[in-house]
């Protein structure tokens, strides 16, 4: 049995989570009453869907917890299990329940709750967002759950699953009797409960049964301001006291002021162009690395981001389990851009036709735009196409009907659902747009049957060289984030 993690990796899945909800005494002379959170929305949904939206999970993480957790260092730690054993085969996973543990309505936490949650997890009617739906179910919807007894449960999975903890970290447990209210009404068993839900407000309140040390604060508000000036202007006037996503515009009005304190986080987002393998030039192995060496990643940061982004060297950050560092960028090298794509047997020119959402990455339209330009440097005409409605425009994406090339942003923090839902050829993914390497397959397979934390991990830095070479993507960059926080708060991480 081991109660505590496994990980080489350094990520929070919330960003600055645990200083928002941070629990135990309040620094010395800090007023514990009413924290004030502006970002640029608060919509909660549906907490049982897949979801990478900060802004979203900021708040339910508040609120819910699941039965592991990520600690600063992105490790995995015991939260509503307090310990958990694996079987050798990589199927068999036993978690045992912290005791204890009192919902917001008064109920205690059993195995039951566990079971009927994570059911709800997997079914079908859920749905998802952007094309999320049903990537639970593709990888738990054929494993046994079971309750052995109030304080344990099983799951017995159908193919081995070594990370499986990458899962259930996002995957917050509701009392059974609470679920048929969601989305409506938020049960959890987090620090905080919810005590109002509006359009552009979200009121918590602290739970006074918390398992854990009392929730440092009393209440915390959670307020959509659209516009990430208009939040800093909040902050530096003392109206709140953190102002989330306000760019490096924000962050270095902060900082040059003083009105308030300046953050910055190396996301694990990667800004990426999926390239249509299935058919078309991008089928080609040499066009793909031509389309790389073609694009000088440090001018776009410079122009697209104003700097405020870090180049990528492959399909992966240095937050994820298995980034290979020892991996090389691909360099800014025109002359070999031509060579390949001479070797393809596009000498004199190529014409591509490319995808973009007019938000999300919000810099996407001025990106296409440097993008053709530093194509047209070595003989590739670019045509791009505009897609309004992001919700629509995953879907397209899901659906495998892309031109040449289509933007996106790969959020992921677990490496092995970004490899299953997005280069695994066999699995043709909800993502997946046509690469294929039967050696990538063969390595994802055997990393999953390795319950040795440094042999998979050597393994997934294998697998991250050859996908960097097959170049499956246009590898761009990674965002920083940035947010301010009130003077009021200085010790907040």
């Amino acid at each position: 049995m081991f109660p505590f993690a496994r990980r080489v990796v350094a990520v929070t899945t919330v960003l600055g989570l645990a200083g928002i909800v941070g629990c135990g005494e309040a620094p010395a002379g800090e007023d514990p009453g009413t924290i004030t959170v502006l970002q640029g929305s608060v919509s909660l949904g549906d907490p049982h869907i897949a979801s990478d939206s900060s802004n979203r999970l900021g708040i339910l993480f508040s609120v819910d917890e699941a039965l592991v957790k990520l600690d600063s260092e992105g490790m995995f730690q015991p939260s509503l299990a307090e310990s958990w054993e694996k079987g050798p085969d990589g199927r068999s996973w036993t978690f045992h329940l912290r005791q204890g543990v009192t919902f917001h309505n008064g109920e205690v936490m059993t195995a039951s709750d566990v079971v009927a949650t994570l059911g709800r997890v997997l079914d079908p009617s859920i749905g998802g967002a952007f094309g999320t739906q049903g990537v639970y179910i593709s990888y738990l919807g054929n494993a046994e759950i079971s309750a052995a007894d109030d304080a344990t449960v099983r799951i017995i999975t159908e193919e081995p699953m070594a990370d499986l903890l990458d899962l259930l970290v996002a995957m917050p447990i509701s009392p059974a009797s609470a679920l048929d209210l969601l989305p409506g009404e938020y049960v959890g068993s987090g620090p905080y409960r919810v005590s109002e839900v509006g359009e552009d407000r979200v009121e918590l309140v602290a739970h006074e049964s918390y398992w854990g040390p009392a929730p440092r604060y009393e209440e915390i508000h959670w307020v959509a301001v659209a516009d990430p000036s208009e939040r800093v202007d909040a902050l530096v006037r003392g109206e709140a006291h953190i102002a989330s996503n306000i760019g490096i515009e924000g962050w270095r009005r902060i900082s040059e002021d003083g009105g308030a304190i300046g953050h910055q986080w190396d996301t694990g987002l990667a800004i990426i162009f999926m390239l249509n393998a299935m058919e078309g030039p991008a089928e080609n192995r040499a066009v793909r690395q031509a389309l790389n060496y073609a694009l000088d990643v440090d001018e776009i940061i410079a122009q697209v981001k104003d700097g405020a982004a870090r180049p990528l060297n492959g399909y992966l950050t240095p937050h994820h389990f298995g980034y290979n560092p020892e991996t090389p960028p691909y360099p800014y090298d025109p002359d070999r851009a031509r060579a390949l794509l001479a070797e393809a047997g596009y000498g004199e020119g190529l014409d591509l036709t490319f995808d973009y959402p007019s938000t999300m990455p919000d810099e996407a339209p001025e990106l296409v735009r440097l993008m053709a330009e530093q194509f047209a440097r070595v003989g590739i005409n670019l045509d791009v196409v505009e897609h309004t409605d992001r919700a629509a425009y995953s879907e397209m994406v899901r659906d495998k009907r892309i031109h040449d090339g289509a933007c996106f942003d790969s959020s992921p923090r677990s490496t092995y659902r970004v490899l299953r839902e997005k280069l695994h050829s066999g699995l043709k993914g909800p993502w997946w747009e046509g690469y294929h390497n039967d050696t990538v397959n063969d390595l994802i397979r055997e990393a999953q049957a390795t319950m040795s934390d440094p042999e998979r991990q050597a393994i997934y830095r294998e697998i991250y060289s050859i996908v960097r070479d097959d170049a499956p993507w246009i590898f761009l960059y990674r965002p920083i984030r940035y947010w301010g926080v009130s003077l009021r708060l200085p010790e907040w991480r």
